[in-house]
Formats: structure tokens, sequence, C-alpha cells
């Protein structure tokens, strides 16, 4: 025996030779190829089968509690060994939680099991699930339940640590500590293992050190790309073996009978034995429903050739020549009429092409039928009466053309429908050619549909293979129970039967879902010969088996398992033969073999009379098939595969395997590769598709030395394997269900079988599970699809996927990176019932599967991030200056332009007060307009001149001095809506003395949350007085306001509707400029109320520069839609026009509301040229408007005057809000280079403004991965990873600005991130703030540089930012400095040692799914946390999280911890637009915000 971990080729080769030697039976080397396991056993442990031991057997069998047919019973014990190490760990993940309209409460009674009964290639189970079958009795059922309460009886199961529905904060801190430790830990003890375990128990131990994964080692972070190049593991298992040699099957050889063609042998047979029995077919009662002659089928195939050649078209014009393609659409019920088409076609000399029935117009799939019939040029299709007859039609009776497919005519070959060839008419039978004889379809994986095209001269050889491999003899019976349109059903069922003249026994799937057993009652009742069945049919029989007495199997010399090359077949044929061995059944007969639709029959296991030799089979190492390479395992440990082997070569053929990607070398003598055939039995080509045909159908393997091995091409099977002992062929999988997770190869089917092995019944339906990878963060991730009972709770369903998870992680070593549930019968079918893998992929990764469940596990699975960023000892100011110096950069550094050196004849001037600059414009042009108030209608809603203005601030400041009793300082706050009364009562208030602090009024539709913040702005700015409107003086005074804030403690109100009639015996006259002229109050998006402090001297000058910048004169007229109480907005409401003169058309945006093309209609009439908006105003335009440009544009809207539309804004530009709006108003006139924005913050209320003069602003594009390490590296437009920024606007009159390191407080060069911090006169002087912490705060306003120029102050603006030099020139003909806004310091978020922005992550995150409106992200305990919003069915909900989780990764190289999904207006905004994240973090952990679901990323 081998025991080496390893098999050497010499061994091999001389095992292989003392076989030959030794054998005396036929073709079959006597080898039993065990790798070294059996004689490992101890003897008293291996049970003889007894007849009692095989009962206990099958009475568990019948439970249909597993499936056999993934499931070798080595694997279930190792699943629960590997559990049962988890046992003593309790579940530390906190369930996700749903709303409860989301627990869907199905009632038992009113549901349908789904349809598992899957015909598919490997799925199924009998009628519904577990309820066994309609032959197994009540018995059964109790016997069932007798089991698991033996297997399940002692597991006491804890509740799940966290069960919130409502989800939020209580369960959020557990997570935290879980994610430190981030291994899925379980809450349920494993079952108690008292199984039974095939012919030779088990003990399970646990190998050590099996899961120690090798930590991945990264590439350069400085590369700042993902460690995607994973150093390989030293450790890890490489191929020792020499260089495999082709193997050889045995001459193919030509008996002088064989017919030259099939036609030739359906003509014989037809002619010399007419009524010998073809074809049997079935009903569902199991009674022979008919029986096909090969006199008729000879006759009846002649007529449908001639009625094909001769009926269609006219005589002239016939639709169908020889060589053309037909399809044949024939039911699984009909084998009948299927091959009297199908030989109709090949007497004809036309192409078929066998398809499934469409049952739909939208069938999984079907519409990838369609365009490999449309590929094919088929224009007729094929098939039977009562199929036409069951096909959907339209109201007319019209076949409706399905999805995606040719327009078709449909022809019925029942002979009653056709006319009778002429007596003289006699199809041409030729011998074989390499004319096409049929072509099969075949499912790729991503769900394409190509077509096989296969030769006569190859289907005739195939058959004659065929027949030699399996010692077909005339008049043999066989039954078949697999599908006869393609594949082993086909090449047996239909070709090769004919040639032999044998009598086929057709069991329709549904007689096999009604009666499980019934190919075995065939088989004995016709005492058939040979059987082709999958191992799920023998499955099902086991499960219904019960000692039926008049079972013999003795007949039998050939049991041919079609998918016998599917790992998981082998339980199946032991667990069969364990059982049916008593009733005549031989080992010797069970043939496993392996088939492809490119290279037909691969291999067969031969049939023998030799009983003595047991078949091969080989134990191997999970871990070392990951790896591609064969190590022999003793089946004591845990993750291994046990394989089968599927016989030798076929006759005339030549077997290789080849590396499965790259060049195709041959693979060595333990490596696992795919298996390539040189042989004249196989198809030609995918039909129509040259290049993947070369890549399949014409490969040449190569040597190590370079050389191809023959001149002739081999062909790629799709299957991996390797060719052992003797020439004994072994597949361990297929291509198409490979999936390499860091360079590890793992097969679908594989975890499969382990999700199934983890107590399946009771959670999911058996053979509905899909599993697939996704590419996320290059590389591959598993993704498990199931679907859930109807009847399984929330929590047991969390419990068992958390089990799959951990099975999974111990047997294969490999995380799992998304688990999914979705409800009963939900997903995509294949039209055999099986599920369709490339349509589930498709709805999970467009975000339309609806899972009912989702655990997503990116912390364990995804190992290839970016090293965190360390951070390197900071570098002194002074060395990165020197640095910066040498390197050739430039210290980045701009100003505006130079206030002391602009000439203007600016009368304004002259006065150091706003207060003067008013009453002198009273004085020269009194009847000049000031302000124009808008309403909704766009009509004049009220108006100011110069001296309406100045009278009206008179009768103000008198009521302030004799009703308010105020003395000059005292602060008052002005609680106005958007209007003129607000801009009277602020000069009102200059002229008293008093400081004003404008204050939006609270919502009268929202008085509890809106009311609060007004309470305590009037408080923190100590207002000795309050100015309001009649009506807010009600609303003040109003139930709701008592309700929500103390309404004794408000300072007294003044109502200003009333106002005296006298003048002021004096205005007043500050003694100096340096004098508070008014507060200016805001809260920021992070939640912070700060007020600044605006002196005279700071006002004048803010207002000077803005003059200068948009060159302001009274006969200017400007079109202001803004909110008024803070920054820019409430500057250019309230104090520009006074100071420049010019008139402002003000528009309350709340009008917008009620007419969104107010603002724009405006701009239009009053023919303006310079507008300021905000991005609030912006998107209701862009959303309300999009559809109505046309009538618009009839209405006469005509922006083509407009010079500059500048958006008022405190953040980054929204570049992609000001080109759509750009764009969708371009019809209408606007320039696209008219739209800009400004830059504002606290510090400094305006630092940049788009002004009428110099150049437009710029758009750049930087590396987003190099931001995060705060440096700016400029790429193309479009490159991967690029972040467009525009410009903020010019940079204004009389300010300077640096860019400084925010820690260091050093100057920065041009190519790096820092904060920008502002010297100007306009500056504000500080914080006012009740508390006195000003020192925290001061350096806010006067901060000096650590080095360099250490003298000026500066303001710090708290904004991330960076400048650029561009070729453009500005106004005074110096090079144009640009100044790009990033993102507030205060909102960025460290993660892994890198700063992200939260708009960039939330950017992203809404583009993964159309229904995410809106996206807000914070970070929580190290944890990523991101809110959407969903528009849509609370359904799609659980859609969002795989499409969340993938994109952060993706782009951001980030991993999110928490998904929470909420209703549409549930992220709070301020009055500017910009979201308030602090505010939503607070509600989240408070557990406020009524998730529909949250979802906690492991």
């Amino acid at each position: 025996m081998l025991r080496t971990a390893n098999i050497g080729v010499c061994d091999i080769r001389e095992a292989a030779a003392r076989e030959r030697a030794a054998s005396t039976a036929g073709n079959r080397p006597l080898f039993y190829f065990r790798f070294g396991v059996d004689q490992a056993l101890p003897q008293e442990r291996r049970t003889p089968v007894t007849p009692s031991s095989s009962s206990r057997y099958h009475r568990r069998r019948s439970s249909g509690s597993r499936d056999e047919r993934y499931r070798s019973d080595v694997h279930t014990e190792a699943v629960q060994a590997a559990l049962a190490k988890h046992k003593e760990r309790k579940m530390a993940v906190p369930m996700p939680s749903k709303r409860r309209s989301l627990v869907v409460q199905t009632s038992m009674d009113a549901y349908t099991p789904p349809d598992t009964s899957s015909g598919s290639e490997d799925e199924g189970s009998v009628q519904g699930d577990s309820q066994g079958t309609p032959t197994s009795s009540q018995g059964s059922i109790n016997m069932e339940h007798w089991i698991s309460q033996a297997i399940h009886g002692s597991t006491t199961s804890t509740t799940s640590s966290s069960s919130t529905q409502s989800g939020g904060s209580g369960a959020a801190h557990r997570l935290a500590d879980v994610m430190a430790q981030t291994h899925i830990e379980n809450h349920s003890a494993p079952p108690d293992v008292t199984t039974y375990t095939s012919e030779h128990s088990i003990q399970v131990e646990r190998p050590q050190g099996s899961t120690a994964r090798v930590a991945p080692k990264y590439g350069n972070a400085e590369l700042m790309e993902t460690g995607d190049v994973q150093q390989p593991d030293p450790n890890q298992p490489k191929p020792e073996g020499a260089q495999m040699l082709a193997m050889r099957g045995e001459q193919l050889g030509v008996v002088t009978n064989w017919p030259p063609s099939l036609e030739a042998a359906l003509q014989r047979w037809g002619t010399i034995s007419p009524k010998a029995p073809c074809l049997t077919t079935m009903d569902t009662n199991g009674k022979p429903l008919y029986i096909l002659t090969y006199g008729k089928l000879w006759t009846r195939s002649m007529k449908v050739a001639y009625n094909i050649l001769h009926k269609l078209g006219t005589k002239q014009e016939p639709m169908v020549r020889p060589g053309d393609r037909v399809t044949l659409v024939f039911p699984n019920n009909d084998p009948a009429a299927f091959m009297v088409a199908f030989y109709g076609c090949l007497l004809a000399e036309v192409v078929p092409v066998p398809i499934e029935v469409p049952l739909t117009r939208k069938d999984a799939g079907s519409q990838q039928i369609g365009f490999l019939l449309g590929s094919c040029g088929v224009t007729v299709a094929l098939t039977s009466d009562a199929c036409h007859k069951g096909l959907p039609k339209s109201p007319t009776g019209e076949i409706p053309q399905f999805k995606g497919w040719p327009k078709l005519l449909w022809f019925v070959t029942e002979s009653k429908h056709l006319s009778k060839p002429p007596r003289d008419w006699f199809p041409h039978i030729k011998d074989a050619n390499n004319d096409t004889a049929y072509i099969e379809y075949k499912t790729c994986k991503d769900g394409s549909v190509l077509g096989v095209t296969v030769t006569r001269i190859a289907l005739l050889t195939h058959c004659q293979a065929l027949t030699q491999a399996c010692g077909y003899t005339e008049a043999e019976t066989i039954v078949n129970v697999l599908d006869f349109k393609k594949d082993v059903g086909l090449w047996h069922g239909i070709l090769t039967s004919v040639m032999n003249m044998m009598h086929v026994i057709s069991i329709p799937y549904s007689l096999m879902k009604v009666n499980p057993l019934s190919w075995i009652q065939k088989v004995c009742q016709y005492k058939a010969k040979v059987a082709c069945v999958k191992s799920r049919d023998m499955h099902w029989a086991l499960v219904a088996h019960r000692d039926q007495r008049d079972i013999n199997l003795s007949s039998l010399r050939m049991l041919i398992v079609a998918d016998g090359a599917n790992p998981w077949s082998i339980s199946s044929c032991d667990a069969f033969l364990n059982v049916f061995q008593s009733k005549g059944l031989r080992q010797e007969v069970i043939c496993p073999c392996a088939s492809s639709p490119e290279a037909l029959t691969v291999a067969i296991r031969r049939p023998t009379d030799d009983s003595n030799q047991p078949p091969g089979r080989g134990v191997l190492s999970m871990h070392g098939l990951t790896y591609g390479v064969i190590r022999v395992d003793s089946e004591e440990k845990l993750s291994v595969l046990t394989v089968q082997d599927v016989g030798l070569v076929m006759p005339g053929a030549i077997m290789c395997s080849v590396k499965p990607d790259g060049i195709p070398q041959l693979c060595k003598t333990d490596e696992i590769g795919e298996l390539c055939v040189c042989a004249i039995a196989t198809g030609t080509s995918y039909y129509g598709l040259s290049g993947m045909t070369k890549n399949t159908f014409e490969v040449f393997p190569m040597t190590s030395s370079g050389g191809p091995i023959t001149e002739y091409p081999f062909i790629r099977t799709g299957l991996l394997g390797f060719i052992g002992p003797g020439g004994l062929v072994f597949v361990i999988g297929k291509m198409d269900g490979l999936m390499v997770v860091s360079g590890r190869r793992h097969n679908a089917d594989d975890i499969v079988a382990t999700a199934l092995a983890v107590e399946p019944m009771k959670f999911v339906y058996r053979g509905r599970i899909a599993v697939f990878s996704v590419s996320v963060l290059h590389d591959e991730r598993i993704v498990i699809v199931a679907e859930q009972r109807p009847d399984s709770t929330e929590e047991d369903s969390f419990q068992w996927m958390s089990r799959v998870l951990q099975a999974i992680d111990s047997i294969h070593q490999v995380g799992v990176y998304c688990l999914a549930l979705v409800p009963a019968n939900t997903l995509p079918k294949t039209p055999l019932g099986g599920i369709h893998l490339s349509e589930t992929k498709q709805l999970f990764l467009e975000g339309s599967l609806h899972p009912c469940n989702v655990l997503m596990c990116p912390h364990t699975c995804v190992t290839n991030l970016p090293k965190p960023r360390q951070k390197q000892p900071e570098i002194g100011p002074a060395s990165v200056m020197v640095g910066n110096l040498v390197s050739g950069k430039r210290i980045a550094q701009a100003s505006g332009r130079d206030l002391g050196q602009i000439e203007d004849n600016d009368q304004a001037r002259k006065f150091l007060f706003l207060s003067e600059v008013l009453q002198w414009r009273a004085q020269t042009t009194p009847d000049h307009v000031l302000y124009t108030l808008l309403n909704c209608r766009g009509t004049i809603a009220n108006s100011l001149t110069c001296v309406q203005l100045h009278k009206r601030a008179e009768k103000i400041a008198v009521m302030l001095m004799e009703r308010g009793h105020l003395q000059d300082g005292d602060h008052v706050a002005l609680v106005y809506p958007p209007g003129i009364d607000l801009i009277a009562a602020f000069y009102g208030c200059l002229y008293a003395g008093c400081v004003p602090i404008t204050v939006r009024p609270p919502h009268p539709q929202n008085i509890a949350t809106t009311l609060p913040t007004v309470k305590m702005i009037v408080e923190v700015s100590r207002s000795a007085c309050l100015m309001t409107t009649q009506l807010i003086c009600k609303l003040l005074r109003s139930r709701e306001a008592a309700a929500a804030v103390d309404v004794r403690t408000w300072p007294p109100v003044l109502d200003t509707d009333d106002l005296p009639k006298k003048r002021p015996a004096q205005i007043y006259k500050p003694s100096n400029p340096e004098t508070l002229a008014y507060l200016d109050f805001s809260v920021s998006t992070t939640g912070m109320l700060a007020g600044v402090k605006m002196s005279h001297a700071a006002t004048s000058a803010f207002c000077r520069s803005i003059k200068l910048q948009c060159e302001l004169y009274p006969s200017r007229e400007v079109a202001i839609c803004l909110d008024p109480y803070c920054g820019l907005g409430f500057v250019l409401w309230c104090l520009c026009s006074v100071y420049s003169g010019h008139q402002s058309i003000l528009i309350p945006p709340s009008e917008l509301e009620t007419n969104p093309a107010l603002w724009l209609l405006a701009v239009s009439q009053y023919k303006v040229r310079d507008t300021f908006c905000s991005y609030s105003v912006m998107e209701l335009c862009t959303k309300g408007l999009g559809s109505q440009t046309e009538s618009l544009k009839a209405r006469g809207l005509d922006l083509s005057r407009v010079r500059t539309c500048v958006v008022v804004a405190e953040e980054r530009p929204r570049i992609a809000l000001t080109q759509s709006f750009s764009k969708l108003f371009k019809d209408l006139g606007l320039h696209p280079r008219a739209v800009s924005t400004s830059l504002g913050c606290r510090v400094n209320l305006a630092i940049c403004l788009q002004g009428t003069s110099g150049p437009d602003p710029t758009t750049v594009y930087v590396d987003m991965r190099a931001l995060r390490h705060d440096r700016v590296r400029l790429v193309e437009r479009g490159s991967p990873h690029s972040l467009p920024l525009m410009e903020s606007g010019k940079i204004l009159p009389g300010v300077r600005i640096i860019i400084a390191n925010p820690e260091t407080k050093g100057p920065l060069g041009d190519s790096h991130l820092g904060e920008i911090w502002v010297h100007s006169t306009h500056n504000a002087s500080g914080y006012f703030t009740i508390y006195g912490d000003e020192s925290l705060q001061s350096d806010h306003f006067n901060s000096r540089l650590s080095f360099g120029d250490t003298q000026t102050i500066w303001a710090r603006t708290g904004y991330l930012g960076f400048l650029r030099r561009t070729e453009l020139t500005d106004a005074n003909g110096e090079r144009h400095d640009a100044l790009y806004v990033v993102g507030a310091l205060d909102e960025a978020m460290e993660l892994r040692g890198m700063r992200y922005h939260p708009i960039d992550i939330e950017t992203s995150v809404i583009r993964a799914h159309k229904s995410i409106t809106e996206c807000a992200v914070f970070t929580w305990t190290n944890l990523l946390v991101v809110v959407v919003e969903l528009d849509g069915s609370e359904q799609e909900a659980l859609d969002l999280v795989p499409l969340v989780t993938n994109v952060v990764l993706e782009e951001h190289y980030l991993i999110v911890g928490v998904v929470v999904v909420v209703d549409i207006g549930v992220i709070p905004i301020n009055s500017r637009g910009e979201k308030q994240r602090m505010h939503l973090r607070d509600g989240f952990l408070a557990d406020q915000l009524d998730p529909i679901y949250v979802a906690y990323n492991m």
C-alpha cells in the first residue's frame, strides 16, 4: 500500500505494471486504490454489513434528514466535530435587527413548499422535503421524529445575545467588543453525533493547527494600492511528482457488422426487425404508455424528414435546406416524439438543436437560449401536439415571441399532421462524414448559452466507443432515468441504443417524483441489463425504500452513474450498494462515468465479472486540493475529500491533464489539472464562436521542455482531476464550480456539501442552496444563498447561518463573505427545477434578490486590505519647508487683490460704519430702490427705497430705547422670516447702538424641534430683548411652544408691526470701528452652535471686498435666493445693497417649495446678471424642474444674461449637482461657466467668491488614495480612484491664504493637503460664548506659523484643502492660484491610519443601488457605520447590505461595520442643505432612528 504523503510517479507506474501483469480480467487493472487508509483502521472497527446494520441504515435514510446527493458520511462527521469545537463558546455577535413589518409571519397552512423536485444537473429531493415519500408510510415520519429527538434532544439552545427588534445601541455596544476578536462564535451546542457512519466508523480528531491561517503579508503600503499581491504561504504544498504521461485508451476495435452511420443502423433495424421494441414510455402511474418499435421509428422519421424538406415554405423557396439548424422543443415525458423528430432531422440532413420547453416568457435563462437559437439561424421549431397546446398563447392564438428569441415557425411532428412521402422518395443515407449531426446546448458559469457542434463521424465513433466500453449487445434492455435531450441520457438512451437495436425503458421525471422506486421496479420487471441514473435517483430510492421483497437487481450488469464525476456521488453509490447488495446488486455493477458537453463521455468505469475487485478511491487532503496538489490523507482528518474513480479513458482516446490556467502545460503526477482528451468522438466547436472554440477545442498540451506532446489537438473537458494508478481517472470538481480565493481553489459543490451537513432540514430546503463567488477588492469572495423554510424563526436562521460559517471555516479554511437566506421558492429556477446559478448571482449583484436574512463577514474574510498607515515620527516643519524648497515645490500660499492698490471712486469708503452709509444714501438718493421682495407668484410683495429703510430703522431705534429700555451695546435677537422686516430691524439696532443677532424663526409645523434652537441662540447670545412680527409673537406664546420650552424665561418680546411714530433724538455712532457690529450664530455640521463677533471695521471691509469682486454699483440688480440668517447669506441679504447701492431682488427659498421655477423666472424677468443661491435651492430646481424645461422655454424663461450664478456654501463644492444644474438649464441659455461656488466658514464668512472678472473656475482630478495620506496627486479625468474637485471661487480682495499642517502648524508645499489658514481685514474677531472657554478656541482666530513667516496672525478655517497655481492669468496679469476645498477637519474620519471624508464614501454608496436616495456615514468605536435611506419597499432593505459593503471595500478599502437602512427623511439636514452626521450618530446610539434593518457585519 502506498503510505507516502504524495504519490511519487515511480510508485504508481511500478504498481500499475505489477497489477497489469497480475491482471486476468479484461481491461480494468486490479488495483485497490485506497491511498493507504484501510490498513490503518483497527480490524475490529470494520463492521461487516449485516442485515441489521443495513436496516438501521435505511431507517435513518428514510427520515430524509440528510442530502446524500452531496454528502459523504465522513463529511457529516467532520462538520459536526468542527462545530463541537465551538460548542463551549457562546454566540457573541448581535443579531441583525429588523422592523416588525419585515419579519414575515407565514401561516403554514397557506404555504406550499417550493418545488425542490429539481431535475436539473444535480438538484433534487422528493415531494417537498422531509415528508418522506408517498410510498413510505407514517412510520417513517415518526421515525424521523424519533431520530431528531435522539440527535437534537441533548442540545440546550441558549438565546441569542441580542434579539432587540428595533436595533441600535444595545446590540451595538456588544458588537464593539466582538469586533475586536472577529471570530464567529456560536450560541448553541452542536448535536450529539450518534448517527451511523457508513462501513467504517471514524474517530473524529481535529487536525492540530488546521485553521491557523497564515497571515498574509502585504505589498508596500506606500504604493497605497491594496495588498492584493499576497506573498505565497511558505508552507503551502507544492507538486513534487514527475511530469505525467498522456494516458491512451484501448484500441477502438472495429466490429465487422457495425453500421457505417447511425441512419444506416436505423434503416437496417427498421427493415429487418420492424417489430423489435425500441422505446417504451411510462405514464405517471408507472404503466407502459406506448411502445415505439424500430419499424415505426424508421417510417415516422422518414415522414418527418420528408415534411421538413418539402412541406415548409414553397417548392422554389423551401424554408429548411440540408445543413440548416432547427430546434427541437419536446417535454420530458415524451421521449418517443423527440426520438422520431431527432432521427427525422438526421435523415433530412438538417441539424437538430434540442432545448427545454419554455414555460413562460420570462424563464430564467430562456433569453440566453434565444440568443443561441438566433446565432444558429434557427427559424423552425419542431414540437409535439401536447407541447404545442401547452405553450403560452396570445389572445389571437399565436405563440408569442419569447424574450430574446428569433421569430420561429412552430411545426408539429405527430404523424397525423404530416403528409405521406411519395413511394419513390427515400432519404439519402450516406456514410458518417464531417457534417454537423446535432448541436447540444451548454450553460456557462456566467449564464450564457453555447452550442457544441457534434459531427456525424464523432456521433458514430462515440456510439462505437460506448458500445465497446459498456459491452452493449443487440436487444439488451436499458432503463433510462436521465434527460434524453442531452448528455448521458441522449448518448445512451437515444443514440447508442439504436446502433445496437436495444430496448430503452424511459422513466419520466414526473413518475420519479410520484414514485422514486419506479426505476428499480422497471429494472426488475424488464430484467434490464443496464440502467442510467444520477446519484440523486439512487438517493431517492434509498429514502423511499422499505423492505420490498420482490426487488431483485441481479439482472443488472451495469448501473451507469451519470454524475459520478461529482465528488459527492460516492456516498450515494456506497449507501445504495449497502442497502441493495442483499437484493442481488453486485458491487462491480456500479459504473460512475464522467462527461462534458465538449468532450462527450470522458471516462467510464467498465463493468467486470470479477466481484473481488473493489473500486478505486482516494482520500485526499482538502487543504492540498486547494493548492491543486494531491496529498493522501487518512480518513481520521476532518478536512478530506473521498473520491471514487470514474474508470478508464475511452476506447480510441488519449487523455492528459494540464494546468487550469495559463499555457496548457502537462501537470505533474501529484497535481490537479483540467482533463483534456484527444479523440474523434468529441464535439468540434462552439457554434459560431471561433475564438472560444480555439481556446477549448484546439489545445496543444506542452511538456516542461516546451514542445507539444502530439500534433493532434486536445479538447478541454471542463473537469478538474488527475489520472491515478493503473490509468484510473479521478475527477474532483468542475472548472465552472471553481472559486479561487486568495490563491487557493475551492469547489462550489464542496462548500454546498459542508453547508448541508449543518442540520439543514430544519432551516433551509435541501437542494436549494447556491454557492458562487463575486469579485470584490481584487479577490474572489464566496457567497452562499439558500432558501429558508417559512416556519424557521429569525433566531434559528441566524444561528444556522453562524454555524455554517464555522463549519466552512474549519473544514475548508476559507471565510464566507456573505450568507443570504431568501424566502422559499424565490430563487430563479432552471427548466428542470434546479437553481439557476448565474441568474441568482446576477440578482445578488444588482440588488434584486430580496433576502429575508443576510450575514456579511467582511472582517473575517477580507485579508488583502492595504496595511494601515503608520504615522511616521513627525518631521519638524523646518525640515518640511527645506524639503519643499529643495524639491522645487512652492510653499502653498495665495492672496486676492490688494485692497490698498485698488483705485475706485467708492463714496462709501468715506464712512467707517454701515449706519452712516445708509444715512448718506437716504439723503443723496432717497428714492433709489435697494430691496425688492418677491412672493411665491413672482410678484413684488414689498420693496424698500433708501429713505424708507432709513425712516423705518429710526422708528425701530426709538422703540428699542423707549419700550425696550435698552442701552447701547445690548444684544437684540431678531426672529423674522426672510424679508424686508429683518433688514429694517437690523439697521434699527445699529441706529440704537444695539448688537443684532439674526435668528431663524421656529417652523409652525415643527415647533417641538425648531423652537429649542431659537431659545438656545437667544440665551447663548445673552439677548436683552427679542424683536419679531405679530404672527411669530403669538407662536412663541402658543400652547405648543410651552410644551417645547419654558416660555416664562423669554426676554421681553417686541412686536415691530406696531411702531412708534417719532424719530430718535440722535442716531448712535460707535466710538471705535473695532466695536461689535453684530453677532453671527450658526450650527455647524457637527451639531455645534457657534457665534462669531463681527466688528464694524470687519463688516465694512467685507462689504467692500464683495463690491469689488462682483463689481456692484447702484445701477446693478442682483437676485438672492438664500436664507438670511448667517454667513455670506446674511451679508448679501442685509448689508451689501446698503454699502454698494445696488438693488437686491430677494426670493425667500421657502417660496420655491410651492413654485420651484420662482427663482429662475425672476432672474429671467429682471434680466439679472448676478445671482446667489444655496445648494438646497439648486437641488430643488434640478429635481423639480427636470421635466419642465420645454414648458419653461415656452413661458419665455431666458438665462442667457446670467454671468455669475454663485452657490453660497461652507463645504466642498458639490460638483455633481452644479454640473447637472448647468446641463439641465443649458437649453434655456445658461452658460455652463456661469455656475460657481463660494467658500465661507466661521472665522471668515467669505474667503472665496467667483467675481465677474478673472478666469473661470477650474476642475482638477486628484487621486483619492493619495488624499487619504494627505497628499495631492493630480490624475487624468476618468482614471481609477479619481475624485473631481472644483475650485471654490476666486480669493476675495484683501484675503491671504496659506496651507498649514494642522498638527505641527508648519507651512506646507503645493502637493500637500493641509488646513486652510486665512488672514484678512474681514476676519471675525473671535467666538462669542457664554462659558468663557475661549482659550480653547483662541487659536482659531489668532494662530501663528511655527516656522517661516511667524509674525502674521492667521485664522484657522477648520477646512482641509490645497492650492494649485494654474496656467490661467488673473485680472492683474499674475498667474492664478486656485483654492480647492476637500472637507471639514471636524468631519474627517481617521480609519486605519488614513483620513477619509464622509462625502466620498457617501457618494460611492448612493451609486450602489437605485433605491438608495441618501446616505450618511460616521464612525463609532473604530467601526464605520453607514446609514442609507431606502426609497422602495422594505423587502429591498436587505439587498442593500452586500452592495453597500462591496462598494466601500472596492472604492475605499474600508470594511463597513454596521449598515443601517432607514426611511426617507431620517438623515437630518440643516438649513444650508448639509448633513448633520453627529445628530444622526446620537440618534443611532440612542436607538431613535426606527430603522428598517440593522446589519452588523462580522
